[in-house]
């Protein structure tokens, strides 16, 4: 990606950004953000965080996944 690329993207991201009001996609983001610190600890996510995770780590034990195609295939057909 060109240097022009990565700011045309940049730009984009953050328009994309202020304009978001989904409070679980803002909490996703910023985990992403606090994952690519240095400092990243379990600590520092939120317990609504923990509780996500600790969820999706459930549904991998328990075996409700999907694979990226099925998710895609559902996603597309608005399941």
């Amino acid at each position: 990606m060109s240097v022009a690329e990565v700011e045309e993207t940049k730009s984009n991201l953050k328009a994309w950004i202020d304009q978001l009001s989904d409070v679980n996609m803002l909490s996703l983001l910023d985990g992403l953000r606090a994952v690519n610190s240095d400092n990243f600890s379990w600590d520092d996510l939120s317990e609504y965080q923990k509780q996500h995770i600790n969820t999706g780590l459930e549904d991998i034990e328990n075996g409700r996944i999907l694979s990226s195609s099925e998710f895609w295939s559902q996603l597309k057909n608005g399941r």
